[in-house]
């Protein structure tokens, strides 16, 4: 017997003895031990190279998927509503909405209704720069969940969110499965970030996959091409972002409430700034809060460079180049602070 097969089948042995002591669904365990069996047979032949390969990993990624592991919420309203005002200056109706939607899964949890969890799928649009996104990690911070991200920007094949047949040596779950495999339970909060931006000649397959993965009587079993067995998704929190709703199917709208986003006005974008961007910015670079100054008759110019903008996109990017200027001016000069005026705002600022 060569050191290579005496290897192999030690790492065999090893792969048994992980699914024997795996917390995986009964089926799935015979599953997987019908392929150690035939891989077995395979090493006894000799012929097992390529074999070995696909079994371990296809293996080693149903041990990863947490068929049974969820996280505790924490279902705290007076936490929500500091969690989220930490992170969002106004949008009060949104954060409203994101209040009642927490109390009504705090109600059903003390009415021990976790059973029948079904949480209301929401569905936020609104222009770039608008802060949906960020609701996103609010609330999966708020509630004490991991946080799944899945863009949807560019995405050109279903196969994406679904995975690939593991008949094909590379192949790999889908984005849904790597999820919640990355976040160790089975109920995060999934955020399907820009619906709308999917390539054109595949979004009628990926809005099929969504219309399973939103619709309570699928999701229970999805079902990953790569996996090949049901995985259940009822109880994790669905949240979805677009744009707009022009692009996605009217039966995977239905199936979300949909909440508008509104613009920031330019006072409350000097707010954010102010208060949000701005000090993040600074620990991001090292600095201090009074090792940089920005005048106040500045801060309309930075916000409305180049005419209206519903966001903070813009804003944002010109704080980090006053941020990242005036941390080159303190290294190089040895400067104590830094003060932007009307008279040297064309050094740190961007011009149009």
């Amino acid at each position: 017997m060569t050191d290579y097969k005496l290897l192999l089948e030690q790492e065999i042995q090893s792969l048994k003895t992980r699914v024997t002591q795996a917390t995986i669904p009964d089926e799935m365990r015979l599953k997987v031990s019908k392929d150690i069996v035939a891989l077995e047979r395979s090493v006894e032949l000799g012929s097992y190279d390529e074999k070995y390969e696909k079994v371990s990993r296809y293996i080693e990624w149903v041990l990863r998927v947490p068929w049974s592991a969820e996280s505790a919420d924490t279902l705290d309203i007076a936490k929500t509503k500091a969690v989220f005002d930490s992170h969002h200056y106004g949008m009060q109706e949104v954060k409203d909405r994101f209040l009642e939607y927490v109390s009504v899964l705090k109600l059903k949890a003390d009415n021990q209704a976790a059973v029948d969890f079904r949480a209301p799928i929401l569905l936020l649009v609104g222009l770039v720069g608008t802060g949906k996104t960020t609701f996103a990690y609010s609330l999966a911070e708020a509630v004490g969940r991991k946080l799944v991200r899945i863009p949807f920007g560019g995405m050109g094949s279903a196969r994406e969110l679904r995975g690939h047949s593991r008949l094909l040596l590379e192949s790999e779950p889908g984005k849904v499965i790597k999820g919640i495999c990355d976040s160790g339970t089975r109920n995060p909060v999934i955020l399907l970030d820009e619906i709308d931006r999917a390539a054109d000649e595949a979004r009628m397959d990926i809005m099929g996959v969504l219309v399973e993965l939103l619709d309570p009587a699928q999701n229970h079993a999805f079902v990953d091409n790569y996996v090949d067995y049901p995985v259940d998704l009822s109880h994790a929190i669905f949240l979805a972002t677009a744009n707009n709703t022009n692009n996605i199917a009217t039966a995977v709208t239905d199936r979300m409430e949909r909440i508008n986003m509104p613009s920031y006005t330019d006072q409350e974008k000097i707010v954010i700034g102010q208060k949000y961007i701005l000090p993040k910015l600074l620990r991001d670079a090292g600095l201090k809060p009074e090792q940089l100054q920005i005048k106040p008759e500045l801060w309309s110019r930075m916000t409305r460079p180049l005419g209206y903008d519903a966001g903070i996109r813009t804003l944002e990017r010109t704080l980090q180049g006053v941020v990242r200027k005036s941390a080159r001016i303190i290294v190089e000069k040895g400067y104590s602070e830094v003060i932007v005026t009307a008279q040297n705002a064309q050094i740190f600022l961007p011009q149009f």
